[in-house]
């Protein structure tokens, strides 16, 4: 069984709601890393498409394994690239990007450390890739899409990096810090 390291499981397991009450067609999951977020959208919308990116070959080995585990190679597309893929319009995006700040990546138990520097550092404040992926997002959702992004415990630091935003931040089991939720309106 695969078991997610994200947050953005929890959500899952409640199919985005309250937020997401249209059906979805298609999905989108940036970073995919082990592809475990990707087969969880593909489970909790059988009917959607899914793709799901990542730039690292090697994590992309994996998620093919995870999502032929799963049979839903017909379902979800892996594409290596950086962030988004092609032009393409979505109903969700979800993303678990590196969000970890230089100075606690030089700080990290050993237990991190094993994972892969690109998997987890963010940038000298830990959002440089939350940058991107806000600026990109509204060109690849549908109207009234959500966008879902993980981003540790940096609730204050998202904040005051765009105070402009009206973020939905949603309870998980480690509190409403490190989840955040936009419709493509708000964006």
């Amino acid at each position: 069984m695969l078991v997610p390291r994200s947050f953005i499981a929890e959500l899952l397991h409640e199919r985005l709601r309250p937020w997401v009450t249209r059906p979805v067609r298609r999905a989108l999951d940036l970073c995919t890393g082990s592809g475990c977020l990707a087969v969880l959208l593909a489970l909790t919308f059988p009917r959607a498409k899914v793709g799901a990116t990542d730039i690292s070959s090697s994590a992309l080995a994996v998620a093919r394994k995870n999502v032929k585990t799963y049979h839903l190679a017909r379902r979800v597309s892996l594409v290596k690239t950086d962030l988004f893929p092609k032009r393409e319009a979505y109903d969700v995006i979800v993303a678990n990007p590196p969000y970890v700040d230089a100075v606690a990546m030089r700080k990290l138990p050993a237990e991190y450390r094993r994972e892969p520097h690109i998997a987890l550092a963010g940038g000298s404040d830990g959002l440089v890739f939350v940058r991107r992926i806000l600026g990109h997002a509204p060109d690849y959702l549908r109207p009234g899409g959500w966008l879902v992004v993980e981003v540790g415990h940096n609730r204050r630091r998202v904040e005051r990096a765009f105070p402009d935003l009206p973020f939905i931040w949603a309870e998980t089991s480690a509190g409403d810090d490190c989840v955040f939720l936009l419709q493509r309106e708000d964006l």
